[in-house]
């Protein structure tokens, strides 16, 4: 029996914002990754090359300062790593995330809960899922500059910062990307394409909780 046909990244692309099951269903059968892993890098590194090294020099002296680590020796030598590394450091961290989280799933799904499945189909379903917060990041990229606010996105704590103080809640918020779990929620759909037998809800409970247990222990140690 011969394989479905699958559309051309561009049209996958697309449709991973307005169809992501159909996506997911043809990923399932063909797990294409290789061009989509290309593109959110290459995006990465550019959006990494348009964001001035000054202002990310400023924003970690300032979280540096917050959590009472001393900056006096954070200078001209930590200014020109971010300058001639930021962007080899968007590329390498960008294909470490989509590899490693398609292994984590991987493990999970696979091995310890017992789905069918192959570490290809779980990393087709991450590369394409993890396009979204890439995209919005460039969309965002302006404003971000022009407000000279590196820690600008579409987070929880946009909602919640005018109740609480700055502290452990405030830290989980800002980790809580919208555009993440909107990403997971596509890979879960993606986890269900894979192996029917696992449901779209059960799979979005197991990825948002690895998430959320992630942002908490972040958020533990800016607090500490």
């Amino acid at each position: 029996m011969s394989e479905s046909p699958i559309d051309a990244l561009p049209v996958r692309l697309l449709k991973v914002f307005i169809s992501p099951g159909t996506v997911m269903n043809q990923l399932a059968e063909r797990p294409a990754w290789l061009g989509v892993v290309l593109l959110t890098t290459v995006i990465s590194a550019v959006t990494a090359a348009l964001i001035p090294p000054e202002l990310i020099y400023e924003t970690l002296r300032q979280q540096l300062i917050e959590q009472g680590v001393s900056v006096e020796d954070f200078g001209e030598s930590q200014l020109n790593v971010l300058r001639y590394g930021r962007i080899p450091g968007a590329i390498v961290g960008t294909l470490i995330l989509q590899f490693g989280i398609a292994a984590l799933y991987s493990v999970i799904f696979i091995f310890i809960l017992g789905d069918e499945g192959r570490y290809s189909q779980y990393l087709a379903a991450v590369s394409h899922g993890w396009f979204i917060p890439v995209l919005i990041g460039v969309l965002l990229l302006p404003l971000v500059i022009q407000t000279e606010n590196l820690e600008l996105r579409l987070t929880v704590d946009v909602f919640i910062a005018g109740f609480f103080e700055p502290g452990f809640v405030r830290n989980v918020a800002k980790l809580l990307d919208l555009t993440v779990i909107w990403s997971i929620l596509v890979i879960a759909q993606g986890a269900h394409a894979i192996d029917r037998r696992r449901s779209f809800g059960s799979a979005a409970a197991v990825m948002l909780t690895i998430f959320f247990v992630y942002a908490v222990g972040v958020g533990l140690l800016q607090t500490r």
